[in-house]
């Protein structure tokens, strides 16, 4: 048994919060976890992308090859499709639909979603409406997550809320309810 994701945003989007809650529900099963972390200018608001491997037998390369990545998800639709050549041909895009605009010529919503609904396997969900509803602004990538977490199927949707309790505890038991409500959001609006 083998997962490989990419994980893709924008800088301040939380993409690494998204690796560490996946890499301790990971760990918390026993399993094996590479990660590879690409930055870029996330600052500045630039790309910030992810190589995540989970496995049951070690892992000898942190990278996902093209066309290898059973998932690809994202918190940016745009970031979403310049992942796309990493994606196997039976594999998941998730993605929310709120683009973050940060450059000239960023190019038409329409024409983003149009691409992203070509890909045979996809989920697309407005996660920043989703949480700005529940009055967690800053949470639309743990809504992500949860929408991906339905086909992660080899990390039960328990060990994801473990996760979050071990990244986010030191915050407080506020911002820890606060991302498990994210996370059944995103579940649940992936299942309507």
């Amino acid at each position: 048994m083998k997962t490989d994701i990419i994980l893709a945003g924008v800088g301040g989007q939380g993409i690494l919060s998204i690796a560490a809650v996946i890499g301790h529900a990971a760990l918390s099963k026993g399993l094996y976890i590479k990660q590879a972390e690409v930055h870029g200018m996330s600052q500045r608001g630039g790309d910030v992308q992810s190589h995540l491997r989970i496995s049951d037998a070690p892992i000898a390369s942190d990278l996902i090859p093209q066309g290898g990545a059973d998932m690809i998800l994202s918190v940016e639709p745009m970031e979403a499709l310049r992942y796309l050549p990493y994606l196997s041909p039976n594999g998941w895009l998730i993605t929310n639909t709120t683009p973050f605009i940060n450059i000239n010529g960023y190019p038409e919503v329409d024409t983003l979603m149009a691409e992203i609904k070509k890909v045979k396997n996809h989920v697309a969900i407005d996660a920043d409406t989703i949480a700005k509803d529940l009055r967690m602004p800053k949470s639309s990538n743990i809504v992500i997550l949860g929408a991906a977490s339905t086909h992660l199927s080899n990390i039960p949707y328990e060990d994801f809320e473990l996760g979050i309790r071990e990244l986010f505890g030191r915050k407080g038991e506020e911002i820890v309810s606060a991302n498990l409500k994210a996370l059944k959001a995103g579940r649940e609006a992936k299942q309507q």
